[in-house]
């Protein structure tokens, strides 16, 4: 590495450590209560063999993108299930959330155009409203769950330009608060000022819902949310993303999506995982009720108000105290991890816990033991 450079990259790793912001790869160690594997099926047998079964019919690789040699019959199976448990009308598949999220507003959105964010969006949103903006169109950032605020925005635009499209990205639950979106509300307003409504749906997809759908279903917004984006990779115990829209919106992002026309499609063996396990995700609906009956208990523990999701966050406030409790917590057998700024705001650091339907109730009591050992 040229010297400038290695230099450079020193300076920064000693700033990193002196904030108490330094990351490392950290493999899997005790009770899991840090991933996103919300109805324990990522380790269930039957995506396994499912898995296996797509390698041996179509191959580890598909070799190609969609619009080369990459599309199988899996994939278009895949894409049908997942609109029909959607309630979208049509469904493309993406290589991760991040590419799908990052992809989708740039090539929806141009000059004189304009996307409203929730300012507590994941970071593929934010990425992809700033390669929107690079584009020309108009970015802002609105308070968060704050309707009357994104209102006001949508109207002060409205009035400036005549000619221009709109979109608000929401996510349906906060991956880092585990608080979640007002879609009904959300929804009537993008209607009266005729914008474009993107809800990400990465860590309801799978729990929350009659079936699982989401959180559009659990607010009962089914089929009135135009853009839905989800992931395979959480909940349904497989890898990938997946965008749900009407056939107009599918043949658009087919057609000027980068991350989707440049990149390999979607290994079978992910594919065949995937469809099996949106297939359990609605014929076993214990597995949610585990999850989500496990995060309230937890919360109840912690003395938080109850939320739909399966993520419980312990604010800490300083980075190094709660590095200090993620790792006391790792010397006591419990795999939680400290989350710090620029993930959340400066001053927010927190412990980001998570549950599954692969826990039990002891567990749940036993990190609660714990994290009051390790908070005195």
């Amino acid at each position: 590495m040229p010297p400038p450079w290695s230099q450079r990259l020193r300076a920064q790793a000693e700033g990193r450590r002196a904030r108490g912001r330094e990351r490392a790869i950290r493999p899997p160690a005790g009770a899991d209560f840090c991933s996103n594997d919300y109805l324990g099926l990522r380790t269930d047998p039957r995506l396994a063999q499912a898995a296996a079964e797509a390698a041996r019919n179509f191959g580890t690789g598909t070799g190609a993108a969609r619009l080369l040699r990459g599309t199988t019959p899996l994939h278009e199976e895949l894409e049908g299930a997942l609109a029909r448990w959607k309630g979208t009308g049509d469904c493309l598949l993406f290589g991760t959330g991040f590419q799908a999220n990052a992809t989708l507003l740039p090539a929806l959105l141009g000059p004189g155009d304009a996307v409203f964010s929730d300012a507590l969006n994941h970071a593929s949103l934010v990425d992809g409203c700033r390669l929107a903006r690079a584009g020309g169109a108009h970015l802002g950032i609105y308070r968060h769950r704050d309707l009357a605020d994104l209102e006001g925005q949508l109207t002060a635009w409205g009035r400036s330009c005549e000619n221009g499209l709109a979109l608000v990205a929401t996510d349906a639950v906060f991956s880092m608060d585990g608080d979640a979106a007002d879609l009904p509300a959300l929804v009537d307003l993008c209607e009266r000022h005729g914008a474009l409504l993107l809800v990400d749906e990465a860590h309801a997809t799978g729990l929350l819902g009659a079936d699982g759908a989401g959180l559009s279903q659990l607010q009962g917004v089914t089929g009135r949310v135009p853009l839905v984006m989800g992931t395979l990779g959480k909940a349904l115990g497989a890898f990938g993303a997946f965008v749900g829209c009407d056939r107009l919106l599918r043949d658009h992002l087919v057609n000027t999506a980068r991350g989707f026309i440049f990149s390999t499609a979607l290994p079978p063996p992910a594919v065949g995982a995937a469809l099996e396990g949106v297939r359990l995700a609605q014929a076993e609906p214990w597995r949610r009720e585990k999850a989500l009956a496990l995060a309230a208990r937890l919360r109840r523990g912690l003395g938080q108000d109850d939320a739909p999701s399966a993520i419980v966050p312990l604010l800490v406030g300083p980075d190094a105290e709660a590095v200090r409790l993620a790792e006391a917590l790792h010397a006591e057998g419990f795999d939680v991890r400290a989350v710090r700024p620029p993930t959340v705001p400066e001053g927010s650091a927190r412990l980001r816990i998570t549950v599954g339907a692969h826990l039990e109730e002891g567990s749940v009591d036993a990190l609660l033991a714990a994290l009051a050992r390790v908070r005195r």
